[in-house]
């Protein structure tokens, strides 16, 4: 794997807080058209069962009101309710509540009322006015299964019923573990961290050209939060994996302490 590969391989990714990359994984095409096809049958039902209520009661009105309680029945339906349902229950339709699927932003976080209301109106366009062709190819074409409304809202559809397996955290070197204990290491910035865990996790994957570069790299930024730096010698990926290691070691120290100190504050066992 080259540099430019390893590169490209965080534009997918969810970082936890413990910098870890997690790669949520979009719906396959026949996920995604199972649950539209549930939608488009639950839609398509409430349609008719709205328009039927509307009429009734506009039954003893002129035609302009039945217009009226016509044309009102496609928004309900067809935007109102969609989009009300994704909002609340931030991304998830009665199809991909079925199917185990749910609407995300392209940057994995939850999706918002304009996220929902601009899928759902292009929704009108490329699912019921064209029989969903447009959004077959449209998910058929992208890499992650997005249709011309999630192309609109900057949304994609993740699966939610999946194991994800997180790397092996990095092991404290050996050789390193003396000066670790005494040194100095800062936390370091999210994007940093993540990009140490990652270069660390898939040195099996890179190139010699490419783990000498990348490790240099990642070593002269990291040495900027770590004092004094690492022996004399020391390669570059057994210093980060030192200081991840000894940040993991710390921050558990941390929060077992901060759990101790509630524990006897509140009284629970």
């Amino acid at each position: 794997m080259s540099h430019a590969e390893f590169a490209t391989l965080t534009s997918d990714d969810l970082v936890t807080g413990e910098a870890v990359a997690l790669d949520l994984p979009a719906a396959g095409l026949a996920s995604r058209i199972a649950s539209g096809l549930i939608d488009v049958v639950v839609t398509l039902t409430a349609l008719v069962g709205v328009f039927l209520l509307l009429t009734v009661a506009a039954l003893d009105t002129d035609d302009a009101l039945l217009w009226v309680a016509f044309i009102g029945s496609l928004i309900v339906v067809f935007l109102v309710f969609p989009t009300t349902v994704e909002t609340v229950t931030r991304g998830r339709s009665l199809g991909k509540y079925a199917l185990g699927l749910r609407t995300v932003r392209v940057d994995a976080g939850p999706i918002s009322f304009q996220h929902a209301f601009v899928r759902s109106l292009v929704g009108v366009v490329e699912i019921y006015a064209f029989s969903g062709a447009p959004a077959f190819f449209s998910a058929l074409l992208s890499s992650r299964g997005q249709r011309l409304g999630d192309h609109a809202a900057g949304t994609y559809v993740v699966r939610e019923r999946v194991a994800l397996r997180l790397a092996q955290p990095p092991r404290m070197p050996p050789p390193l573990a003396g000066w670790a204990a005494t040194a100095d290491i800062a936390s370091l910035p999210t994007p940093l961290a993540l990009g140490v865990r990652q270069y660390l996790g898939r040195l099996p994957q890179l190139d010699a050209a490419s783990r000498t570069v990348l490790g240099a790299r990642l070593a002269g930024q990291v040495q900027a939060y770590v004092a004094p730096p690492p022996p004399p010698g020391t390669p570059p990926e057994a210093f980060l994996a030192a200081v991840i290691a000894a940040r993991r070691e710390r921050d558990s120290a941390r929060l077992q302490r901060e759990d101790e100190l509630r524990r006897r504050l509140t009284g629970r066992r």
